[in-house]
């Protein structure tokens, strides 16, 4: 639309986001963060109980998780305590014989701890003797005879079995089978049992909340988001043009995709993620200072020590990111700028001088690019690292403190599942942090979107025109208007009368204020001060949807959806058999092209198809023709098309144009010569009006642009 296009005092598109790059780029932030997050809070209204429902599964899963490690450490102990030696029979063995030889030997005492105590001989007890000195003894149900002990005091002899029972195990097979039998290990199978499958369903359990929990989020999160995309798409059908004015539309399209799926990933993963960390990170430490204090700082002091390395590369690289974004910015608007003006750089001879420049924007990139991804490529190694060191250090410290008895080798097991689920959460809630900062950021466009004021409210509205009744007459009284942001008035006192049927042409050089005209005629644009009537009834008392069914549109900007030749013709008409549409494609001399189409009526259009700007902006006419309203405007709807193809489309327009009242902006004068009135628009205000013949003979404004055109 010429006027806003080119009229200079215009306000600038501004953008939603505060860095004006898409959500989830480095460094973008909400500018209010705490009133975004309590405005999403608020928006999700209905869905909090679902989602309090999936951050309870959350820190189920994650607390169920956290006691597995302990009941892994008994499991651990139980194991390991079944392949040892009996030491409760052995004691009770030991204590027997002991008691045997201190009865009936001289030399052994009651203070006796050990078989193999000094100077006991008991290599030459005769073998009379033997069933004197021991007597059968019954242990789990097994007897053992006299001389089975003899043979177990002297294989055992220079065993200290009572401190150091495990240097028993190379003598147990020498001994005797009843021996064997009470001394050989011997796992509680029941508390094994017991112990896995409490520990089966504790990840069970932890797995099913896991479950629910993404079931609830991934509801919510769809949910919401669908709920959004319908707001946002009710609203941009209430928001003035005034409001696409001052937007860029890659920023409301942005708003639509990025924002909303920014939002709902967030919901789904980051949110309950953040507080299933905090959770295991929390719980995790509490557990281990539970378990083993000392074991619990050795952990601490390497995760401590690794993420201090991780935040000094941080600091280092963070301003390489930003620098990236930068130079990317650069090199892909240079790209950008150099491939759309293609046929000017070759044109020029400025091929030299945009390669130049993109050579040194791409080094530029390429030090960026390889100094901020060699510091972040550093962050996995030192994760293992210290993943692997806080393995080590707690496998050592708990090595020494299980050799000097202080803690069960279970206990090392567990520490060691602990360390792994120490570090992790840190560096998710660190993720999470920084998704939710975006998650913000992208809210608090789409909030300020949906809170864009809206379009007069004409639901009250009792008026109507039938389009099969009116007369088509219009008046414009003392017509102001002005754009948002401008200084001056675009439209000044504009004053004229259209009687039914007439064929009113609107010319004028660019930023007179023709487009603008037709905009406040179509109400898309509420006028300031003055009167625009339609039969006697101003349009400020009808509603705007009873405004745009009086009219037929058709613009110098073309538009095709994928569809059929006759779904783009007919559009949302349901009442057009195939030969109307026939009829006025030979009307606007389209139907020869169509029928070269592959199926004809029936070919669906798409980017794919070779169709020349002219063919499209015939299918829109077609489109206009087909639409039965009392008032037609066409905004230099033949720009597009060649000479002949013009006159053909004319005399379509002229049989269009007949008992209608049209409205047609040309640049071309050649095209409305036979207009049946010409209002000359300069600066907001008609400065002649007259059908071609009587301007030209007043030599004016109209003659001095008509002239224009025809010098060489």
């Amino acid at each position: 639309m010429d006027n806003k296009k080119t009229t200079t005092t215009r306000r600038p598109p501004r953008r939603f986001g505060p860095g004006g790059g898409p959500p989830g780029a480095p460094g973008e932030k909400a500018k209010d963060f705490k009133s975004a997050v309590k405005r999403l809070a608020k928006e999700l209204g209905g869905w909090k109980i679902l989602m309090l429902v999936g951050l309870i599964f959350s820190v189920i899963s994650s607390v169920i998780f956290i006691s597995a490690p302990d009941k892994l450490a008994d499991l651990t102990d139980e194991i390991s305590n079944g392949i040892k030696i009996n030491k409760e029979n052995l004691q009770e063995l030991t204590t027997h014989i002991q008691e045997s030889l201190t009865k009936y030997i001289p030399g052994i005492t009651s203070q006796a701890t050990n078989i193999g105590d000094k100077p006991l001989n008991v290599d030459n007890i005769p073998e009379g003797v033997i069933s004197l000195v021991f007597k059968p003894v019954e242990i789990d149900g097994t007897v053992i005879l006299p001389n089975e002990q003899y043979e177990f005091v002297r294989a055992m002899k220079d065993v200290d079995i009572t401190s150091n029972p495990e240097a028993a195990y190379s003598k147990i097979s020498t001994l005797p089978e009843s021996i064997q039998k009470i001394l050989e290990p011997k796992m509680n199978m029941d508390n094994v049992k017991s112990i896995v499958f409490t520990i089966a369903m504790l990840y069970l359990v932890s797995a099913l909340a896991g479950f629910f929990e993404a079931i609830s989020m991934t509801h919510l999160a769809n949910n919401f988001a669908r709920s959004l995309r319908s707001r946002i798409s009710k609203k941009i059908n209430k928001l003035p043009l005034s409001f696409f004015d001052k937007h860029q539309t890659g920023d409301v399209l942005s708003i639509v995709t990025n924002d909303v799926d920014t939002i709902a990933q967030s919901m789904n993963g980051s949110l309950s993620t953040l507080v299933y960390s905090v959770v295991m990170f929390i719980g995790t430490l509490l557990m281990m200072f539970i378990t083993n204090w000392i074991l619990a700082l050795v952990a601490v002091i390497t995760t401590a020590i690794g993420f201090l390395l991780m935040s000094t590369i941080l600091k280092k690289s963070q301003k390489y990111f930003v620098m990236r974004q930068e130079e990317l910015g650069k090199l892909n608007g240079h790209i950008e700028e150099i491939y759309s003006g293609l046929l000017v750089v070759k044109a020029y001879n400025g091929k030299k001088q945009a390669a130049e420049t993109f050579d040194d924007l791409n080094k530029k990139l390429f030090k960026c690019n390889k100094m901020s991804q060699f510091l972040s490529g550093l962050m996995q190694p030192i994760m293992h690292f210290v993943g692997n060191f806080g393995y080590v250090a707690v496998c050592i410290v708990g090595a020494l403190m299980a050799m000097n008895g202080y803690i069960s080798f279970g206990i090392i097991v567990a520490f060691i599942s602990y360390v792994r689920m120490f570090t992790s959460p840190l560096s998710q809630i660190a993720q999470s942090l920084t998704s939710i900062q975006t998650t913000a950021a992208a809210s608090e466009r789409v909030f300020e979107f949906l809170d864009e004021q809206e379009m007069a409210d004409e639901s009250s509205f009792t008026k109507k025109l039938d389009k099969n009744k009116v007369k088509g007459k219009i008046e414009f009284e003392d017509v102001v208007f002005k754009y948002d942001g401008n200084d001056e008035p675009t439209i000044k006192g504009f004053t004229a009368s259209v009687e039914p049927g007439q064929k009113i042409a609107i010319v004028g050089p660019t930023g007179a204020g023709k487009t603008t005209m037709v905009n406040l005629l179509m109400k898309f644009y509420e006028i300031d001060s003055g009167k625009i009537k339609i039969d006697g009834v101003d349009i400020s008392k009808l509603t705007r949807e009873n405004v745009h069914e009086l009219f037929t549109m058709v613009l110098q900007d073309t538009w095709l959806f994928e569809g059929t030749v006759k779904e783009n013709i007919v559009y949302d008409r349901e009442d057009v058999d195939i030969e109307r549409v026939k009829d006025v494609c030979r009307e606007v001399g389209l139907h020869h092209f169509v029928k070269t189409l592959p199926k004809n009526y029936d070919t669906v259009l798409s980017d794919n198809e070779s169709i020349s700007a002219g063919q499209k902006q015939l299918l829109t006419i077609a489109r206009g023709m087909i639409e039965d309203a009392p008032f037609l405007i066409l905004d230099e709807a033949t720009s597009n098309v060649d000479t002949r193809t013009e006159e053909l489309v004319q005399k379509a327009m002229d049989k269009l144009t007949e008992n209608r009242t049209s409205f047609i902006i040309a640049h071309r004068l050649s095209t409305i010569k036979n207009a049946d009135l010409i209002l000359v628009m300069r600066d907001g205000n008609i400065v002649e009006q007259g059908n071609h013949e009587t301007l030209i003979e007043k030599n004016g404004f109209y003659a001095e642009l008509y002239n224009s055109q025809f010098e060489l």
